[in-house]
This record gives C-alpha cells, sequence and structure tokens, in this order.
C-alpha cells in the first residue's frame, strides 16, 4: 500500500508529477491519503478517473469529504459526528463505515445482474416485436401500414412487457447475501 500526507499530495498533483504518481499508485492495492485537503480530495479522484479511465467510488463522512462525492462516479456518504452534508450529497447512505462491505459485495453484485438481465430482456422485447412488423411488410407489399394498432403497440410496452423486469428487478438474487459476503471474488464475475 501507499501512504502519503496532503503535503506531499499537494506537490504530486503537480502537472510534472502526476504520471509518475499514478504508475505508482495502480501497482498498489491501497492508497490511502490523510490529512488532504478537500480540494486535493476532489482533484485526486478526478484525476484518477480521467486519466486512468477508471470507475471511481468516494466514501465520506463530513462536510469536507462532499466535494470529492461529487467527482466521484459513485458517492457513498456514512453518518458521522461530522453531519449529514456528506450524506445528502451522496448516492448511497450508510449509517455505519462497516456497512459499506455489504453495499458494494451484495447489492453492487445483484444490480450488475438485474441490469444485465434486463438489458437482455429489452433487447430481445424489442427485436421480437420488430421481426414481427418487418416480415408483415412483405404481406402488405412495404406499404408501411402498421399491422397493430397504436393503442396496441401502447399496452404492449407498458403493460403486457414491464411486469416481467419489474418481478426479476424485485426479485432476481442470484447468489445469496451470506455467500456473496463469504466469497468476495463473486463481485468480479459479475462485471
Amino acid at each position: 500500500g501507499l501512504v502519503i500526507d496532503g503535503k506531499t499530495l499537494e506537490h504530486v498533483l503537480h502537472d510534472s508529477l502526476q504520471n509518475t504518481f499514478l504508475e505508482l499508485a495502480e501497482k498498489c492495492r491501497a492508497v490511502v491519503c490523510c490529512r488532504a485537503t478537500p480540494l486535493q480530495k476532489s482533484v485526486l479522484v478526478r484525476l484518477v478517473r480521467n486519466k486512468l479511465k477508471a470507475m471511481t467510488l468516494a466514501v465520506g463522512d463530513g462536510a469536507n469529504d462532499v466535494s470529492m462525492i461529487q467527482v466521484a462516479d459513485t458517492g457513498v456518504g456514512i453518518s458521522g459526528r461530522e453531519g449529514m452534508q456528506a450524506m445528502m450529497a451522496s448516492d448511497f447512505a450508510v449509517s455505519q463505515f462497516r456497512h459499506l462491505r455489504k453495499l458494494l459485495l451484495v447489492h453492487g453484485h445483484w444490480c450488475y445482474t438485474r441490469l444485465t438481465n434486463m438489458v437482455l430482456y429489452f433487447f430481445y422485447k424489442n427485436v421480437a416485436y420488430v421481426n414481427l412488423l418487418f416480415w408483415y411488410q412483405f404481406f402488405c407489399g412495404f406499404s408501411g401500414t402498421s399491422m397493430t394498432d397504436y393503442w396496441i403497440l401502447i399496452f404492449f410496452n407498458l403493460l403486457f412487457t414491464s411486469v416481467p423486469p419489474i418481478i426479476c428487478g424485485i426479485l432476481d438474487k442470484d447468489v445469496s447475501a451470506e455467500i456473496l459476503m463469504q466469497l468476495p471474488q463473486l463481485y468480479m464475475t459479475s462485471q
């Protein structure tokens, strides 16, 4: 791991040392920045996000973490002694730091699988309907007429094909929460 303080971080964030710092940070399993200013935190997250093209997650518990949380792709606020500002600015809020593990490993895995299944379902639904319209054009001489009434198309998208994604979105849990907590490697396979 790499531990860097605020004064050293100030020098590293200048243009001449950014690439060297990012190369070193990529080789470490963890990089901890202590005593950094709110501006340094947000610049560091933006630097990692833009230069390394990585998804960033910022975790903070106070008002000094708000800018970092807002710059990151995903922000997590923790309720702490410093107030509720970080929670108000974040995408997700947890009451204690220990809940972050379950948020990432369990709910993150489930979110990946649900979203991928939903995208596949919508591709299938649209291909099925467009394929039906395409083959109908052979029978009507490519006149552009629709074989269904517009109300049926609205109900097809609104009622007939919206129930399966809603049910899957609520109930789909490919692996139980206990197994996901015991085997963190499963998070990588869902990506």
